[in-house]
């Protein structure tokens, strides 16, 4: 069975990983990962589309320069989008997180693993938690670099707009903020860096009493006769 201080380490590193796969879920299931203001100009007019979207669905609505608003509408991303790019660099997104969502489940059972047993010498130990939480935070960061460069290299916002009115004609600019569902990507990172130094110091303290066990027999007390 493992220590008392085993077990508490693992199980808080258990509940950061769990807490991490959760948040995962938060990501990929809100829309509020952009809102964007693009702005058309239409004969006579000029046209202001807000738009808040995620991965998958999102909601527009338009404002005419006269000050009329049009009743807002929701969208699916996957079939508002024309362009093989900007569907593309979705999709990988998409399939990035889910990979992300595995590896932090599969973190999440080595820790609970670890937290009951003592897989020390095998991948199952640390060296597995290290791992997946290692390719979970890599991921994470793979997906806030790729859903930015579909809105601002691939004019995302402005697509997704054309879909919500056929009248638009020239794009005058736009405004992106990106919400919650975006950032708090950067609480996941956070704590699978926290499971990373739990499981360290855990790791490093039994190194250290291992290497304390093994001295030398020089450091041993002077007064041990030798036959």
């Amino acid at each position: 069975m493992p220590s008392r201080k085993k077990t508490s380490m693992f199980a808080s590193a258990f509940c950061t990983c769990v807490s991490s796969f959760v948040v995962i879920c938060v990501v990929l299931a809100t829309p509020q990962w952009v809102s964007s203001e693009v702005r058309f100009s239409r004969t006579g007019s000029t046209v202001t589309v807000s738009l808040t979207y995620g991965l998958f669905g999102g909601t527009c609505e338009q404002f005419v320069e006269a000050g009329l608003q049009v009743s807002k509408t929701t969208f699916q991303v996957s079939e508002a989008l024309s362009s093989t790019r900007s569907r593309s660099l979705n999709v990988a997104t998409i399939v990035v997180l889910v990979l992300a969502l595995l590896s932090s489940l599969l973190s999440s059972g080595f820790t609970c693993t670890n937290a009951v047993s003592n897989p020390y010498q095998t991948f199952l130990g640390p060296i597995g938690v290290y791992t997946w939480n290692s390719v979970c935070g890599v991921l994470i960061l793979t997906a806030m670099i790729l859903f930015p460069v579909n809105v601002e290299g691939n004019s995302l916002s402005e697509e997704l707009a054309h879909s919500c009115s056929s009248s638009l004609q020239t794009h005058l600019g736009s405004k992106h903020n990106y919400g919650y569902s975006y950032w708090i990507m950067l609480l996941i990172l956070f704590l699978n860096i926290a499971s990373l130094i739990i499981i360290y110091f855990y790791d490093h303290a039994r190194y250290s009493k291992k290497k304390e066990q093994e001295r030398p027999i020089e450091n041993a007390p002077k007064d041990v006769i030798l036959f």
